[in-house]
C-alpha cells in the first residue's frame, strides 16, 4: 500500500506467476502461485527487498498493450504519498484515457476534465449520476438546434461531450464501472448523433437559412447513413479480426481516428460554419466528410481483407 499503480499491472501480473514488479529496485508487487508459500515473499516486500527465485518486471522500462483502451503504454508506478496525492491521481486518469480517440477528446478538454474528474470523485458523484446529467444536456442540446438555437446548443452540447469523457474516467479511475454504466454510457454515445443532425437541419428554417426539401433529405439520409454504414464497418472488422477495432490497426488507421466523422469532429465543422453564420453550409460539410470517412473506413476494411486472403496477420501495430 506504498505506492499507487496502473491496475493494468492486475491483469499482467496475474498470468505471470513468479514475477516480481520493481520500482527503483524495491519490490512492489510479487505473483506468488497457489499452494506455494507467501510468507517470504510478504517479509520481503516490507523490507523492501529483492526475492530469489522470481523474474524481475522494471516499471521504468515495461511496456504494455491496453486493448480496451486502444494504446501501447508503460503502466505507471508511483509512491503513495497521503500528503501529496496529485501525482498519483494525474498518472491514474491519464491511465484511463483512450490512447486512440478524436482530437478533442485527445487533446482539447483532456486537462478540464482532469479537475472535474476529481471534483466528481471527491464530492463522492457516481459515475452514472454524471452519466445523467449529461443525457439531459444532449437532451437539451436536441432542442435547441431543432428551435434554430444553435449557439446554446452548441454549449449545451460541447458540455455534455467532456461530461462524456469525465463518467468513464470517473469509472475507471475510482473502480466503479458497472455493466449498466457502459451500456448506459455507450447507448447514449452511439443513438444521439443521427438526431443531433436531424435537429440540426430542422433549425435551419428558425434560423433564416433553410436547405430545399430535396436538398436536406439528400444531406441528411448522406449523414445519417454514412454514420450506420461506418459502425457497421467497425462492427465486421472487430468479428472477423478477432476483437480488434479497424482504428488501431495500423498507424494511419489511428490518425485518422482524430478527425473521422464522428460527433466531436463533426462539432468542430458545424461550430466553424457557425462562426460565420452559415449552419446551412456546415451541415453540407458535414455530410461530405461523412462520405469520405465512410469511403476511408470501408477501402481500409477491404485492405485487411485481402491482406488476409495473402496469408498476412492481421495485428495491431500497437503490439509491436
Amino acid at each position: 500500500m506504498a505506492y499507487g499503480w496502473d491496475p493494468a499491472w492486475i491483469r499482467e501480473m496475474r498470468n505471470r506467476p513468479r514475477a516480481l514488479l520493481t520500482l527503483s529496485g524495491k519490490p512492489v508487487m510479487a505473483h506468488v502461485p497457489d499452494g506455494e508459500d507467501a510468507t517470504p515473499v510478504l517479509a520481503a516486500l516490507e523490507a523492501g527487498k529483492s526475492i530469489d527465485g522470481f523474474d524481475a518486471i522494471a516499471a521504468e522500462t515495461a511496456e504494455l498493450e491496453n486493448k480496451a483502451l486502444r494504446k501501447r503504454e508503460r503502466p505507471f508506478v508511483l509512491p503513495l504519498d497521503p500528503d501529496n496525492p496529485e501525482p498519483v491521481e494525474r498518472a491514474a486518469y491519464d491511465a484511463a484515457y483512450k490512447g486512440v480517440t478524436d482530437a478533442l477528446t485527445l487533446y482539447l478538454w483532456r486537462k478540464p476534465a482532469f479537475y472535474l474528474t476529481r471534483w466528481a470523485a471527491r464530492a463522492g458523484l457516481s459515475p452514472n449520476f454524471i452519466t445523467l446529467v449529461g443525457a439531459i444536456l444532449c437532451a437539451l442540446a436536441f432542442y435547441l438546434f431543432w428551435q434554430g438555437e444553435y449557439w446554446l446548443g452548441v454549449a449545451s452540447g460541447f458540455i455534455f461531450m467532456v461530461l462524456d469523457t469525465v463518467d468513464g474516467k470517473l469509472a475507471r479511475c475510482t473502480g466503479t464501472s458497472s455493466e449498466w454504466g457502459n451500456v448506459f454510457d455507450h447507448g447514449i454515445d452511439l443513438i444521439h448523433p443521427p438526431f443531433w443532425w436531424w435537429a440540426w437541419l430542422h433549425g435551419l428554417a428558425a434560423y433564416g437559412k433553410p436547405l430545399t426539401p430535396l436538398y436536406a433529405t439528400i444531406v441528411l439520409w448522406a449523414i445519417i447513413l454514412g454514420y450506420i454504414l461506418q459502425r457497421m464497418i467497425e462492427g465486421a472488422f472487430m468479428r472477423r479480426f478477432e476483437r480488434m477495432h479497424i482504428h488501431v490497426w495500423q498507424k494511419i488507421d489511428s490518425q485518422f481516428r482524430l478527425i473521422t466523422a464522428r460527433r466531436n469532429p463533426n462539432m468542430v465543422i458545424l461550430f466553424a460554419a457557425l462562426l460565420v453564420g452559415r449552419p446551412d453550409s456546415g451541415l453540407v460539410l458535414v455530410a461530405w466528410w461523412t462520405i469520405i470517412s465512410l469511403i476511408f473506413h470501408a477501402v481500409r476494411y477491404a485492405q485487411a481483407s485481402e491482406a488476409e486472403a495473402r496469408g498476412q496477420k492481421i495485428a495491431s501495430w500497437l503490439e509491436a
